[in-house]
């Protein structure tokens, strides 16, 4: 049974509802290949932003554990404990209740097999079930899926094996430009916008070094909008939207990396009057239907753009684990994400924000036994 059709197990023990003590973990571990793909690892493994969400939840009055004792706030080191079993050991051992996966889950991940935390019938997890990222981070095994259970607007695309004539794919696509990028990524990382078939081809060549598959997309070339879906919580029986965040200052027609430019200098709210476009709130019951379908137990982030100015929108990626950076930290004053750029819109502020996601948490034995509903449908 998908996990969002259990949202009563939410917080059901009487000392996860009333005073969580959170661990916040990054990562330390190397993401395996899967079917010939492996998700490059980010440099820090994600302790910028742990930080910032250990930081703001102390400030809120939540007990969080950390592995230093008092961890500056300037630096990203100290706050967070790494995803190695022995890391999230030390966690639960010092009376973490929850751990926060601010981390790449896989299915061998040690939340879903370390056999240290079995016995651990009061343990809680904010994030993703390892078997969803595993599966769903594969956009193009997602894709196909949405293509037949459902009714998405998706973009015209073509999945490329290094086992394939690749050639031959590549000589089926006679429109351009087209996006090309890693079956498996992360952030802008890979991706590019490929003006003739000669940069196309030039382009794969170099995909092919960190990848045996390899997505190319039409190029949308309207307005980029991006949907935080939201988990079923209190005052909400199912999956739904902050308000969207439209994108600009796209460099060469790709949104850049938010590590090289803040996305509050190229990103902002849809406005109230811009809402009336019928379009936007087509696009937010679409992605609601995508989270819901494949059970996302924490937020997600789905990715969409116009086939052109004016158009409907189309759904490009849908992110797992988005990012989560936020101000507070000294220096961190635009750090907002786009999650909290949206959060922001609805009044709440970044810790407010941070607090919904953690009543949100959902026990281990429900995040292990979480099933990939296309497998059963």
């Amino acid at each position: 049974m998908s996990l969002c059709k259990q949202q009563s197990t939410r917080l059901s023990h009487p000392s996860a509802r009333g005073h969580p003590t959170v661990a916040i973990l990054y990562q330390a571990l190397e993401p395996p290949i899967i079917n010939g793909a492996r998700k490059p690892r980010k440099p820090g493994g994600y302790q910028d932003s742990g930080a910032d969400i250990a930081h703001m939840l102390r400030k809120h009055g939540v007990h969080v554990l950390t592995p230093s004792t008092s961890p500056d706030p300037s630096v990203q080191e100290g706050w967070c404990f790494p995803d190695t079993e022995e890391g999230i050991s030390s966690a639960v051992k010092q009376g973490a209740t929850h751990l926060w996966a601010n981390t790449v889950l896989f299915s061998s991940h040690p939340l879903q097999v370390a056999e240290s935390l079995a016995a651990t019938d009061s343990l809680f997890i904010i994030g993703q079930p390892p078997a969803l990222v595993e599966d769903f981070d594969d956009k193009a095994y997602l894709n196909e899926q949405l293509r037949k259970h459902g009714s998405f607007t998706l973009p015209q695309s073509w999945v490329i094996h290094t086992t394939d004539e690749v050639a031959s794919v590549l000589g089926s696509i006679h429109r351009f430009p087209v996006i090309a990028k890693p079956v498996r990524g992360r952030g802008s990382h890979g991706v590019k916008l490929c003006h003739d078939s000669a940069e196309l081809e030039a382009h794969v060549e170099i995909l092919v070094q960190e990848s045996s598959v390899m997505v190319i997309e039409e190029f949308l070339t309207g307005e980029e909008v991006t949907i935080t879906v939201m988990p079923p919580s209190a005052g909400h029986e199912t999956h739904w939207s902050l308000p969207p965040v439209t994108r600009f200052n796209h460099v060469d027609g790709v949104a850049p990396y938010c590590g090289a430019v803040a996305v509050t200098a190229n990103s902002r709210v849809v406005t109230a009057d811009e809402m009336q476009d019928a379009s936007y709130g087509s696009v937010m019951r679409q992605c609601e239907q995508v989270a819901s379908l494949i059970g996302a137990t924490a937020p997600v982030r789905i990715d969409t753009r116009r086939f052109r100015e004016g158009s409907e929108f189309a759904i490009f990626d849908i992110n797992m684990k988005p990012n989560m950076t936020g101000p507070g930290r000294p220096g961190r004053e635009d750090q907002a994400s786009l999650c909290v750029l949206a959060a922001a819109a609805i009044g709440w502020d970044y810790g407010t924000l941070l607090q919904h996601i953690l009543e949100g948490a959902v026990s281990l034995v429900r995040f292990r036994n979480y099933q990939n509903p296309f497998l059963w449908s």
